[in-house]
């Protein structure tokens, strides 16, 4: 009996080893395809759409060492392991991914700027409004928003010269990672300023007795403490419509 169960556990063994190679091979398969896929895609690329991101000799050395790669891949490389492939990969994109960032910065910088003059805009307009539903908001607190506003525009124009005055090829000064920053500073700081909500009308001084009047109740109903907790809940969420509906009101009355 206790031969057939070693027996079993070897056959486990070699089963699992099995599956571990497979597994290993298939995944060495798909490094070895990524390293050539990516000689591929970026060639392309540095002939089309990256071609103004990159200088002449950048370029050169570039497309050299993709050939270099290639070759590799039908010669020494044709049977390699999993990290031989994966320190392939890891060192063309050493060198392609500063052109990939270019590129990429300058797809998405106009958005990102049109994203920050909005912001801008709006909150510079709010500020500045003579709007009455604005006009409870301190006039202090209003300059500290346009202040926030002037500050995030210089800073834009400033690095937006600087980077106009550089050939795309050249790494940019003004990232859009932080001009979206930049925007959601503004919006932080402007947000709670400009959507503070205007103080309720004084109410009037009724409430308060009924309030006092509920809890000798309760305390006399002591068997029923569940129930006279619930009247008294009730009763709160009674009071809490009007103070919802009061903000509703001073907007009829603009």
């Amino acid at each position: 009996g206790g031969m057939l169960a070693e027996d079993l556990q070897k056959a486990v063994e070699r089963e699992f080893e099995m599956a571990l190679q497979d597994r290993v091979m298939e995944e060495t398969k798909d490094k070895k395809n990524a390293v050539e896929a990516y000689v591929y895609d970026m060639r392309n690329k540095l002939y089309d759409k990256y071609q103004d991101f990159v200088t002449a000799t950048e370029k050169d050395e570039l497309i050299a060492k993709l050939q270099e790669v290639e070759d590799w891949l039908y010669e020494d490389g044709e049977d390699e392991t999993k990290g031989v492939y994966v320190a392939k990969l890891e060192e063309l994109k050493k060198q392609g991914a500063p052109i990939e960032e270019r590129y990429k910065e300058w797809t998405e910088r106009g958005p990102a700027i049109d994203q920050l003059i909005y912001c801008i805009s709006s909150f510079r307009e709010a500020a500045l409004s003579k709007d009455p539903k604005f006009d409870h908001i301190d006039i202090a607190d209003k300059q500290k928003v346009v202040n926030e506003c002037a500050e995030a525009e210089t800073w834009l124009r400033e690095k937006k010269q600087q980077q106009d005055a550089l050939p795309k090829h050249a790494t940019p000064v003004l990232l859009c990672a932080d001009v979206r920053r930049k925007a959601e500073t503004l919006d932080r700081f402007s947000r709670p300023i400009m959507t503070k909500p205007r103080p309720p009308p004084a109410k009037p001084q009724t409430p308060p007795p009924a309030e006092t009047a509920a809890p000798p109740e309760a305390n006399e109903q002591q068997p029923q403490g569940d129930g006279a907790s619930g009247e008294h809940m009730v009763d709160e969420s009674g009071q809490a419509p009007p103070t919802a509906a009061e903000p509703m009101d001073t907007d009829k009355s603009e």
